[in-house]
């Protein structure tokens, strides 16, 4: 349902009732040129014994239009409704339908998702063109599937005792990892206001494109030049704290704004995955942080590059400050959950001996050069096997949708207009 979350800002800027009728309009008449050639409801697909009409392909491009999401070109609608006829196909075979009373909450929800009644949602929809039918027919397909799967697979999704315990990285065995996107939008007394206030905005975007390019505008992280994307991490290295509310994410759904010391952070959900080899936990984390006047000055930053190519080790660093204050490097041991959120994201990301310089305190003023030394391993309670199993669940429920569809595509014949 995670859909309309594009649809929210148009909605809330308070102008989308002007907006509408006139996109509804531009759309119609973005009609393919096949189909102004024929009527709207003579076959455009043929999927096994069942049809698209013309119809129905204006009708889902405009919905997705509106919707702001990716995926409204004429050739992804295509693929698209045809999914959507293998879907309808295998569940009817099943004798599976979603119940109307589910239909509707599927609609109040997105209807509040733009601080909308359903009934004010759905009225703004027929404004531009788009009928009830096609609302309800998209909300009903998902959850039709989602209950069909579940029906289907869930018994051979769930994860054994064994493969839990694997996953918590008991035994030598495997782990999870996740494949996240970052935010982290730099805070001062004076701007947290208008951070939060802009965070709350990026937890709706739709999808990942528009999650990497507010990354690129606003994420004051290193990741920023590749659109906000971090590498594969093991689920142990993150916070414990935080270990859950990932392990909920599904994929493009993104975390609600994290409040962190001079920052706010969001993260985005691109994967998860099993591996084989072990993802222990932690009970002490040993680092370093070496404190460098001037923030994030061009300057301050071109010196802790060069920090970064000059010590090898945290013990490098005491060599940095023996001629100075004391204050200036601060050398500490403390188990996951004692550490700052801020310093426990940044470690996440680091094999021993890394640094990372995205953090600053005082205001901004002062750059944190950060160095991970060594982590003490040992199993976490944080993330409970309930947590696991349900994201494993997930995970292997999604790939066995996806395997199907690409057989019931396979097995199917074709045409189109």
């Amino acid at each position: 349902m995670q859909l309309i979350s594009g649809f929210t800002k148009s909605l809330r800027s308070g102008c989308h009732k002007s907006v509408l009728p006139v996109l509804a309009a531009t759309l119609i008449a973005m009609t393919t040129p096949q189909a102004q050639g024929q009527s709207l409801f003579s076959p455009a697909i043929r999927v096994n014994q069942d049809i698209v009409t013309w119809y129905e392909l204006q009708q889902r491009q405009q919905f997705l239009e509106l919707l702001g999401v990716p995926g409204n070109s004429e050739t992804e609608v295509r693929e698209a409704l045809i999914d959507d006829r293998l879907r309808k196909q295998a569940m009817r075979d099943a004798g599976i339908e979603a119940a109307p009373e589910d239909v509707q909450t599927g609609i109040d929800e997105f209807a509040s998702r733009g601080n909308l009644s359903s009934e004010e949602f759905l009225t703004l929809l027929n404004d531009a063109g788009i009928s009830n039918e096609t609302v309800r027919d998209f909300v009903a397909d998902q959850l039709s599937w989602r209950d069909y799967v579940s029906a289907r697979f869930l018994s051979q999704a769930r994860p054994t005792e064994d493969e839990i315990n694997r996953a918590l990285g008991q035994g030598g065995g495997g782990g999870l990892q996740v494949l996240l996107s970052e935010i982290i939008i730099p805070v001062t007394p004076q701007t947290v206001a208008q951070a939060e206030a802009l965070a709350e905005e990026i937890s709706q975007l739709p999808d990942q494109q528009s999650f990497s390019s507010a990354a690129v505008q606003y994420s004051g992280a290193a990741t920023r030049e590749n659109g906000g994307q971090l590498d594969w991490l093991s689920l142990g290295n993150l916070p414990p704290a935080l270990q859950p509310v990932i392990l909920s994410l599904k994929n493009g759904e993104i975390t609600d704004p994290l409040s962190l010391p001079n920052a706010v952070a969001l993260f985005q959900m691109r994967g998860i995955r099993e591996v084989a080899t072990g993802a222990p936990r932690f009970s002490e984390i040993d680092y370093a942080m070496y404190y460098l006047p001037g923030g994030r000055s061009a300057d301050t930053l071109a010196q802790a590059e060069s920090l970064k190519e000059e010590i090898d080790t945290c013990d490098d660093l005491y060599g940095l400050a023996k001629k100075q204050s004391p204050e200036v490097l601060d050398r500490i041991t403390a188990s996951p959950s004692d550490i700052p959120r801020d310093v426990a994201l940044e470690l996440a990301k680091l094999d021993p001996n890394e640094a990372s310089t995205t953090l600053t305190r005082n205001n901004g003023q002062t750059l944190v050069f950060l160095m991970l030394c060594t982590r003490t391993r040992e199993l976490g309670e944080d993330t409970t096997r309930v947590d696991v199993a349900n994201a494993l669940t997930q995970q292997r429920l999604q790939a066995l949708a996806d395997s199907l569809l690409e057989q019931l595509r396979a097995d199917a014949v074709i045409i189109e207009q």
